[in-house]
């Protein structure tokens, strides 16, 4: 395994990623896997579900985070600092361009034809390195157990949050109860202090957009999903923007590459032009460096800690969990029609059988193939 990469490396990487990246977190989550652990050989999977475990603990978005964290991981402070941008900056790029375009227009191009197929096969894609990921995390019948429970409970709707530490605590317990002693623990209290000097040229608005997308980034658990019912509450009820531009929004979150965050670089030009896209994309994505920042040099220490490993493990089983019911979820809401099974089974035998092919080729594959079929 490579302890340190070139920045020239992860560029590449990640670019290709932030273009490619469709389907939201999860399956990000599986690209990202696919390239790191197999492909490229950065690290183990035992050290990529740490992170992932590690990003779940965490708000903001988790594909970002992921991001984030591997670019740390291989090349330090400016690693953390490229991977994130190179994985946000083309979703904020493709998602600039459409907000120009609505704003002008009042409408988006006809894209859905594309995304019938894409979805499917995200579907598949997903499956095909949440597996490994399923043998890797579950190690014993208690983790198992532990699995299963979070499966179930992320299927009747419980807050993944809850789902994160309840099953880190209750690894704890049986830990604990099992050995029957204590390792000492170290609590790490991270002091954040973030002063912001007003520039002249941003406007009140402006201002405003910052503060709230700041807010939303600080705190903001789970999918792209929770991060419109938040922009719901700020920025509809106040007036900022209407339902139907929220909508639109959230449609150019889901058809473009990269995270749905960049959702919030349509909304903010609609408010308030250029600088209000630029603010706004700051504001939402800016904790999540400050997060990783400060966790990822933990993750090594978790590990070392034989509760606070255990703990650890947990969550590592309900991170995959959680992907499986998304994934569940995803399969239902897609998966309609025999138009979508086609795609769903060429996309599930080209993943078992050509397993290095590169994912992009299934993303593409599959849009085209959803745009001949939505022709019948």
């Amino acid at each position: 395994m490579k302890d340190k990469v070139s920045l020239k490396e992860i560029i590449k990487l990640f670019l290709k990623l932030g273009f490619i990246g469709f389907g939201g977190p999860a399956a990000h989550i599986a690209m990202m896997r696919q390239e790191v652990v197999l492909k490229r050989k950065w690290m183990t999977e035992q050290h990529f579900l740490d992170l992932l475990g590690a990003t779940n603990l965490i708000p903001g978005p988790n594909s970002t985070e992921m991001a984030i964290h591997i670019g740390y991981d291989k090349a330090s402070f400016k690693g953390l600092i490229t991977a994130g941008l190179c994985f946000i900056l083309p979703a904020v790029f493709i998602t600039g361009m459409f907000a120009v375009l609505y704003y002008n227009y009042g409408q988006l191009p006809a894209v859905q034809p594309f995304i019938y197929g894409v979805k499917p096969a995200i579907v598949t894609i997903i499956l095909g390195a949440v597996y490994p990921l399923i043998k890797q995390s579950v190690k014993s019948f208690s983790l198992g157990f532990i699995g299963i429970a979070v499966l179930v409970a992320s299927l009747l709707g419980i807050n993944e949050i809850y789902l994160m530490f309840d099953a880190g605590f209750l690894a704890i317990a049986l830990y604990l109860i099992k050995k029957r002693k204590m390792d000492s623990l170290e609590s790490f209290v991270p002091l954040i202090s973030l002063q912001i000097t007003k520039i002249t040229y941003l406007t009140t608005t402006d201002i405003k957009l910052f503060w709230t997308f700041l807010k939303i980034g600080s705190i903001l658990y789970g999918s792209g999903y929770v991060l419109f019912a938040f922009l719901d509450t700020e920025l509809v009820t106040n007036g900022l923007i209407t339902r139907r531009q929220l909508l639109d929004a959230i449609a150019v979150g889901q058809f473009t590459p990269g995270p749905v965050f960049s959702s919030v670089t349509f909304i903010g030009y609609q408010i308030s032009g250029v600088s209000g896209a630029v603010v706004s994309t700051i504001a939402i994505f800016l904790p999540s460096f400050v997060f990783v920042a400060l966790l990822n040099p933990l993750v090594k220490r978790l590990r070392n800690s034989k509760v606070l490993s255990a703990f650890l493990d947990a969550v590592n089983v309900a991170s995959v969990a959680i992907i499986v019911a998304v994934c569940f979820t995803m399969a239902k809401e897609t998966i309609t029609d025999w138009k979508t099974i086609v795609i769903a089974i060429i996309s599930i035998f080209t993943v078992i059988i050509f397993r290095k092919i590169n994912s992009a080729f299934i993303v593409l594959g599959s849009a085209v193939s959803g745009f001949l079929l939505s022709l019948l």
